[in-house]
């Protein structure tokens, strides 16, 4: 076989990425929700950084889980977009073997640990509504560093395997990844091997790692509400309830999407496979564009300093 995209190679130079397979002719088109999603989470996520480290008064744990949140969101959106746009735009499919890995274990590893953020801003609103006297001594700075650092490191280590199975794998069918980015069923999908290990890993990795995060944020906001519905008022219950409404919201921004790419993997095979690419990337890119906004809107700390901001530099 003469053809390059066909020959036998151990670990090729470099990967072709389509974009969305059948939808080549729009892709001019689909770059403009694309890159308005980019602009929204890059502009979002620095205003709530920007915030955080101006106002004193909310440095506090839920901030500063917040604030992780945010720089999770935007080298998860970098990760992915700008790659993404420069095939929309100028039809740049090549990247490199070594970058498409490099790119795989960013992606990875940033999902794990922004799942593991809502854990901890969950942990924090258990303590802060069913503890609430007890907050400060609780999570202290100290305990947040900690709690902080244990979600970067889960995130890194247990990102590692998947990109590094994928380079142990010999390619010799194609180096043609039907997809805007080097997500990692789509490369495993390319080798000639039996890659059952790799599925296996993925697997464990989606239900022992985000399962268990899922199971302690239901575990988390039963309590809360139980505290919450034991309350003599309903103001008091409206009020409390509204300190954790944006955590839920991105919760659940988070984790449908989530839900829904992983049962069209595992179940929808007669599904369209421009679907499928879309929807891979509504689970990565929805999340970093909605987190700032919902926090910006619902959060009355973040919404007042934003327009203490605003009418500072209008007068």
């Amino acid at each position: 076989m003469s053809d390059s995209n066909t020959t036998d190679f151990t670990n090729p130079s470099t990967f072709i990425l389509l974009g969305i397979p059948g939808l080549e002719v729009a892709h001019v088109w689909i770059s403009i929700p694309f890159c308005t999603m980019y602009v929204i989470a890059i502009l979002g996520n620095f205003t709530i950084l920007f915030i955080v480290k101006r106002e004193p008064s909310l440095h506090g744990p839920m901030y500063y889980f917040l604030c992780m949140l945010a720089v999770s969101d935007l080298v998860l959106s970098t990760s992915i977009l700008p790659n993404t746009l420069s095939i929309f735009w100028f039809n740049c499919r090549e990247i490199d073997f070594s970058a498409c890995l490099t790119q795989m274990y960013f992606i990875h590893c940033f999902l794990t640990m922004e799942s593991g953020i809502f854990v901890a801003m969950a942990l924090d609103r258990y303590v802060a509504i069913c503890h609430p006297l007890r907050h400060s001594t609780i999570l202290t700075n100290h305990v947040v560093a900690k709690i902080g650092l244990a979600v970067v490191l889960r995130g890194c280590v247990f990102a590692l395997p998947a990109p590094f199975l994928a380079r142990r794998w010999p390619y010799c069918r194609t180096n043609i990844i039907p997809h805007t980015h080097c997500e990692h069923i789509a490369v495993v999908k390319l080798a000639c091997n039996d890659t059952r290990i790799s599925s296996y890993y993925g697997l464990f990795v989606i239900f022992c790692v985000r399962g268990l995060d899922m199971l302690f944020i239901t575990v988390s906001y039963t309590q809360i509400l139980r505290a919450i519905f034991s309350l003599p008022t309903k103001d008091t219950r409206l009020k409390t309830f509204g300190t954790c409404s944006s955590h839920l919201c991105v919760i659940l921004a988070f984790y449908i999407p989530s839900l829904f790419s992983l049962l069209m993997q595992r179940f929808g095979h007669n599904v369209a496979l421009h679907f499928h690419v879309l929807m891979a990337n509504m689970y990565s890119l929805v999340p970093t564009t909605l987190n700032p906004i919902i926090y910006g809107v619902r959060t009355r700390q973040i919404r007042g300093r934003l327009l203490r901001l605003f009418s500072h530099k209008g007068t």
